[in-house]
Formats: C-alpha cells, structure tokens, sequence
C-alpha cells in the first residue's frame, strides 16, 4: 500500500475545512523485479507516453514492441540487478520514496495531514495513491511531482496521470500541484551542504564537479520546453552559493535515448575525456534526480567510472542523491507548507 498514516492528536480536527489535507509524492517508476517480463512491461509503459516519445504512435508502437522491447529488457534487467535493494526487493528508487514520504508524514504529524507515495509508471500507482488519500476523508490534495526542473516528459506527464484517473472519480478532491523548484533557496542550500559533505569525506577535493542532468531532445526544447532553462537556472545558484565558477562546475546532460540530438554537452563523453585534460579527479552531483535510481548509481556510478578509470582517471566521486537526508526532508517539508497556504494556517 502507498498510504502512510502517522496516528495524530488531531485526528478529528480538519484544519480550514471540513475534509482532511493529503499530500502525494510522485517519482518516475520502476519495475517490480529485474526480471525480462517485469522489465519489459515498465518500459513498455514508459516509451509508450506520447510526453516522452514524441513520435508518431503509428510508427513508433511497432519499433517499441517489436526491436525496442525485445533487446531492451534484458540490457536494462542486468543494470536493475547491480543496483537492486536485495534486502527489501526493490529498486532504491522506489526505497527512497518511501522514505521520503514516511519522514515527510513524520513532519506533518501534528497538523493531521496525510501523505501518501506512487509512481508515474509501474507499482503503487498514482491512482492508488489518491484512492487511499481520498478514502482516509481527503478533499484537498497536494500532488507533488518530485521534479526540481520542469519539463512535459516529467512534472507535466505526472499531472496528466493524476488528473486522468480523477476524470474516472465522481466526487473529485480539491488539487493543487507543485510548481518546478529549480532555484528555490532551501533546495540549493540542501544541494550544497550535502556535496560538501560528501566531499568532506575524501581525501584529496576534486579537480572538477561535473553536474549531470537528466537530457532531453532538442526539439522538445525547440517546442517550449523549458528544462534546460530550468537546469541553468539550478547550476547558477549553485555555483553561487559554492562560490564556484563554470569551468570548476559544468553543466552536463545523460542518459541520452535514440539517434536524435539531445541537450550537449553529454556527461559521458564529457568525463571520460577528462584525463586527457589532465583532470583526473571529478565528483559528480545530479541535482534533477531528487532520489538515487538506475540513471545515478549504474549509468554514472558504474558505467561512466569504468569508462573514466580506463580513460586514465584517478577518481570519480558520485554524490549521492538528496534521498532520506534530513536536508531532504527539511525541502520537503517547506515546499509543501508553502503550497498548503490557505489550506492550513501555519
């Protein structure tokens, strides 16, 4: 179940209103195992969302389930498995947020405000989510969408979701969205104390701090998606509150997918030719993704590493993710109390 319900004092009260408050937190998804099925049903869910593949239906649905789904699975499956929690089943992404959303409920304890966790794609889903939210009395919902930069394959695409199951529902809930956050104050200030922390940990700093952001085709850009602004935006109010300049913090992009261009420069080949540069030191800190998952830990934290060590690294630190840190639950907590205003009184 994604329901999370802190027992409180206030349990009758309803503070402005007659039904309870809920908040839900969304991330991407994930699939239920590493297996060739269950890998190959996520994706299929996921390259099936005309937000993120833009492409004709007609001609990309047999490509997808034909070549895509065939080889795919597997590569991805292999990927899962380095990085899987053994201990709990389960990708870290889907641990991580339901952490976030156990601590965040811990927080709100004593308003009486219920929080709730679901997935874009795969288990729990977001119509779960919201079904519990609204059973447990909830007639106000704050959906938070864990994106800091906007972009319609992401924040937009978790929204269409949400209120595409709510089209389903007679008696809808009152629902509030949350906005990009890619240079609010608490966010950077979270971003800053925990790279410091990480670096703090290692012997010799880093040359470099490379930060990498999920990519995005250029014509998605071209259209009006805003993300790359959104991500410059992020990357200047770091660098400011590090004091640090471009060359010592560039700004990249990953996981790119498929023959179109996407966002430059590429992470990838931007580090691995690092050491011919004489950098052979970096640390690499991904602020779009709020939780670890497969596009962190295995793509940089062992892909792009292997690539760079045999490139002629030394060293290649991965910052970890905000994730349960109390820095994260501190953003957290004050994105949701400033987009609960009116709602409750604080």
């Amino acid at each position: 179940m994604a329901f999370i319900h802190v027992p409180s004092k206030k349990e009758t009260a309803a503070p402005m209103g007659r039904g309870r408050i809920g908040v839900l937190l969304t991330n991407l998804g994930t699939p239920d195992d590493t297996s060739f099925g269950a890998v190959r049903r996520y994706l299929s869910e996921f390259l099936s969302d005309q937000r993120v593949i833009e492409a004709n239906p007609a001609i990309w649905q047999p490509i997808l389930q034909g070549v895509v789904l065939t080889v795919r699975p597997g590569r991805s499956g292999k990927a899962y498995k380095r990085i899987w929690n053994e201990e709990q089943n389960e990708s870290p992404l889907r641990t991580y947020t339901r952490g976030q959303a156990e601590q965040l409920a811990g927080r709100f304890h004593a308003d009486g405000v219920r929080v709730s966790w679901g997935m874009r794609y795969g288990s729990p889903s977001v119509a779960e989510a919201a079904t519990e939210l609204m059973r447990d009395g909830c007639d106000r919902i704050l959906f938070m969408p864990l994106y800091p930069q906007y972009s319609a394959t992401t924040t937009a695409t978790a929204n269409d979701q949400l209120f595409r199951f709510l089209m389903t529902v007679r008696r809808q809930p009152a629902i509030r969205t949350l906005p990009a956050f890619a240079d609010d104050p608490v966010y950077i200030r979270a971003l800053a104390e925990t790279l410091q922390l990480s670096l703090s940990g290692l012997s010799e700093r880093p040359q470099m701090i490379v930060t990498s952001f999920h990519g995005l085709p250029n014509e998605y850009v071209a259209k009006g998606d805003p993300y790359r602004e959104d991500c410059e935006r992020t990357v200047m109010a770091l660098r400011a509150a590090l004091a640090m300049s471009d060359e010592d913090m560039p700004l990249t992009f990953q996981s790119r997918f498929g023959p179109a261009k996407w966002l430059e420069p590429y992470t990838a080949p931007f580090v691995a030719g690092l050491p011919a540069k004489g950098i052979t030191r970096v640390a690499i800190i991904t602020p779009g993704f709020m939780a670890d998952c497969i596009e962190t830990l295995d793509e940089l934290g062992n892909e792009l590493r292997d690539e760079f060590m045999a490139a002629g690294g030394e060293e290649l630190t991965l910052v970890p993710c905000l994730n349960t840190c109390p820095q994260a639950i501190d953003l957290l907590e004050h994105l949701a109390r400033v987009e609960l205003q009116g709602w409750m009184e604080f």
